[in-house]
């Protein structure tokens, strides 16, 4: 019973994941969640990097985690868009193009 309940919970993560509703970077708004996909432009500090799709781009944070990306590829972001004078995502997961999944801890 116990595998049956683990297993299905492994088997809904990817769902969850690839079911996200998509926001266009041009759509985002202070305070809210959301999940976003495109291409990442620039590293521009070893904890942040700017994300574009054809709507517009973002900084994107992602706290003190190793920078799982690199310029050129092609990403999906869930976090949330701090509130501050320049818009920025605060990531919470990255989904790389394989798949994978990068969790993003934050240790306030």
């Amino acid at each position: 019973m116990r595998r049956a309940v683990l297993l299905a919970a492994v088997l809904t993560l990817p769902a969850s994941v690839v079911l996200a509703e998509i926001t266009p970077i041009g759509d985002l708004r202070r305070n809210m969640h959301a999940t976003v996909e495109g291409i990442v432009e620039r590293v521009t500090d070893e904890d942040e990097f700017r994300l574009a799709d054809a709507s517009g781009q973002i900084r994107v944070y992602i706290g003190p985690n190793p920078l799982p990306v690199r310029v050129g590829d092609s990403i999906r972001v869930a976090g949330f868009v701090d509130d501050d004078l320049r818009m920025e995502l605060y990531a919470e997961t990255i989904t790389l193009a394989d798949g994978r999944v990068v969790d993003l801890p934050r240790r306030d």
